[in-house]
C-alpha cells in the first residue's frame, strides 16, 4: 500500500451508498479525517431499507457477489467481516423461468451446470464450457487487471486496447453468447447478467460476460439480516475508525476556494451548515454532482453538458410486498423472463413507451433468512426493468399501482394465489430515483455501460479541471452493481493516496 498522507489531510464523502462507505472507510483507514453527507434519514443510498409491519425490505442491491471486496476493507486495518455479519451462500443462484414453462436452475457447480445444458441441447454443452473459458480469459483481464485501475489518460486505454480486442470487446454480450450457443433460451440465460448493472444484453460490450466467470469463482451471496445489515456493519466499521457520519443533511452546494495557495473545498449543507475540507469524494449521482453540487464551475458545467449527450441506463418498477404465508418452495432469486427478449429490451432501451409486457427479477430473501418476516410469512421485492423518464413520459403516480397489479398476477406462476396473500406493498418508481435519489432522467444505473461509455470514456475517477473532486459509484469507472461500486472506491482512493491528495 502507499503510504498514507499527513493526518491533518480532510475528505468530504458526499453520499453513503456501498461506493461512498468503501471510499470513506479506506480514507479513514489512511488517516485522512473523513466526513460521510447522507442526504436521506438512513445510509446505504440505493442500499435502504423499508420496515412496514413486521417486515423488512432491501430497497435496492440484493445480489451480493465478489465478497473480497467487502473483507478488503477491515483487512485495512487488521479486522474480519466475518467477526461483523454472515454472509450466507445463495442456490441456485438464480432460477430461471420462461413464459412456456421452461425452467433453468443457475448454479455455481460446473457438472450440474453442463448437465442441464446437455439435458436440453447436447450440442451446446461443449459451446457451453468453450463460452466459460472465453469468460475467464476476459475476467482475467477485465476484472482483476483493470477493474480497480483508474483511467485517467487515453494513453491508458491505448496500453490495454490490443488485450481488448484480441477478445472482441466490440462485440455485444448476446452476440458473444450466441457463438457459443443456439439454444435460445441459453442464450437469454447467459446474457442477462449485463440487466444487473443497467447494460442491454444487445449494446453492453462483451466484457461483462466476465459476471458469468465472477459469480461461479466466488458465488453469491446474501447477508444474514438482509443488505441493509451489511451497511449497517460497514458504517460501524467507519465509526470505529473514527469517521462521522451526517445523516439527514444533503449536501446543496460546494464552492472552490484557495487557502494558502491551495484549493479547498467549501460544502454547503441542508442544514445551514458549512466545512471546509482538501478533498471530495462524490458518491452521489454523476449528472448530479457536476450539473447541481458544482453548478458554480465552468468545468462542471461542461461535464453536465457532455453526460446530457451520454446514454444512460435503464429505470426500475420495484415493487415490495409481504405474504401471510411463507413461500418456502420458490428460490431466492428468480428471472421471470417474458414472451418477447429483444423486443421487450429494444422498447426499454430504444424505445419512447411503456412496453406493454416485461421480465422481472423476483427477491425472496426469506427463503434464506426467515428474520426479515413475521414467522410463517415472506417478504420479497419484484422489479422490472423500464425506460428511463427522458425516454417514455409516464405518468407513474397514476399508472403505479395498477402496474404492480398486473405484475402480482404474473408472479402467480411462481407465487400460487400471490394477490389473496398479501398483506402489505410499496412501490418505488422511475419518479422515485430522480426524486429521492438525485438520479438523472430516473437511471437506475447511471451512465449506460456501453464499450464508448466504459473506461477512459467514462467519467473519471479524479476529475482533471476541478482540483481536488474524485468520483465514486456506479457512474465512474468500473461501473454499476456491488464489485463495480467498491472496485471504484479502490481505484479512487488508491489515486488520492498515491497523489498525497
Amino acid at each position: 500500500m502507499v503510504d498514507a498522507p499527513s493526518a491533518d489531510r480532510s475528505a468530504a464523502v458526499i453520499g453513503s451508498g456501498f461506493g461512498g462507505l468503501g471510499a470513506a472507510i479506506r480514507l479513514q483507514s489512511a488517516g485522512i479525517q473523513t466526513v460521510l453527507y447522507e442526504a436521506r434519514d438512513l445510509p446505504g443510498g440505493r442500499a435502504y431499507v423499508y420496515h412496514d409491519d413486521g417486515f423488512t425490505f432491501d430497497a435496492g442491491p440484493t445480489v451480493i457477489t465478489a465478497p473480497h471486496t467487502l473483507t478488503d476493507l477491515f483487512e485495512l486495518t487488521d479486522r474480519r467481516l466475518e467477526d461483523y455479519i454472515r454472509l450466507i451462500e445463495v442456490t441456485p443462484m438464480y432460477r430461471l423461468i420462461w413464459s412456456d414453462g421452461d425452467r433453468f436452475d443457475y448454479v455455481r457447480d460446473e457438472a450440474t451446470m453442463v448437465e442441464q445444458i446437455r439435458a436440453r441441447s447436447p450440442r451446446d454443452a461443449e459451446g457451453y464450457q468453450r463460452f466459460f473459458q472465453y469468460a475467464k480469459k476476459v475476467f482475467d483481464k477485465g476484472y482483476t487487471g483493470l477493474a480497480d485501475r483508474p483511467f485517467l489518460r487515453f494513453s491508458d486505454m491505448l496500453a490495454v486496447s490490443p488485450s481488448l480486442m484480441r477478445l472482441r470487446a466490440d462485440r455485444s454480450v448476446y452476440n458473444t453468447v450466441a457463438k457459443y450457443v443456439k439454444d435460445d433460451h441459453l442464450r437469454q440465460a447467459l446474457s442477462f447478467h449485463s440487466l444487473l448493472v443497467g447494460g442491454n444484453p444487445f449494446q453492453t460490450s462483451s466484457i461483462y460476460t466476465l459476471i458469468h466467470f465472477l459469480e461461479r469463482e466466488w458465488g453469491v451471496y446474501f447477508p444474514e439480516g438482509g443488505t441493509h445489515a451489511l451497511v449497517r456493519t460497514l458504517v460501524q466499521l467507519y465509526e470505529e475508525l473514527g469517521g462521522e457520519l451526517r445523516l439527514s443533511t444533503p449536501v446543496k452546494g460546494i464552492d472552490l476556494i484557495t487557502e494558502g495557495g491551495r484549493t479547498r473545498h467549501r460544502v454547503s449543507d441542508g442544514k445551514g451548515g458549512q466545512d471546509t475540507f482538501d478533498m471530495v469524494v462524490s458518491n452521489a449521482d454523476v449528472h448530479h454532482t457536476y450539473s447541481k453540487l458544482y453548478a458554480s464551475s465552468p468545468v462542471a458545467q461542461r461535464r453536465t453538458r457532455k453526460l446530457e449527450k451520454s446514454d444512460w441506463s435503464m429505470s426500475l418498477f420495484v415493487l415490495y410486498f409481504g405474504t401471510d404465508i411463507a413461500y418456502d418452495d420458490v428460490a431466492h432469486h428468480t428471472i421471470l423472463f417474458g414472451p418477447r427478449y429483444k423486443g421487450l429490451l429494444d422498447d426499454i432501451f430504444k424505445g419512447n413507451d411503456l412496453p406493454d409486457d416485461f421480465s422481472l427479477y423476483l427477491h425472496v430473501p426469506t427463503v434464506t433468512d426467515k428474520s426479515l418476516a413475521p414467522e410463517g410469512c415472506s417478504a420479497a421485492y419484484v422489479l422490472a426493468p423500464v425506460p428511463h423518464l427522458g425516454r417514455a413520459d409516464v405518468d407513474w403516480d397514476a399508472i403505479a399501482e395498477a402496474y404492480g397489479d398486473r405484475i402480482i398476477e404474473a408472479l402467480e406462476v411462481e407465487m400460487p394465489d400471490l394477490s389473496k396473500h398479501i398483506v402489505t406493498r410499496r412501490h418505488i418508481t422511475p419518479k422515485t430515483f430522480e426524486s429521492e435519489l438525485a438520479a438523472f432522467k430516473g437511471s437506475a444505473f447511471s451512465v449506460a455501460p456501453k464499450l464508448t461509455q466504459s473506461a477512459y470514456f467514462r467519467p473519471s475517477n479524479k476529475d482533471s479541471g476541478i482540483p481536488g473532486l474524485y468520483l465514486v459509484g456506479a457512474g465512474t469507472h468500473p461501473g454499476a452493481g456491488l464489485p463495480g461500486v467498491l472496485n471504484s472506491a479502490k481505484a479512487t482512493v488508491d489515486l488520492i493516496l498515491s497523489n498525497g491528495r
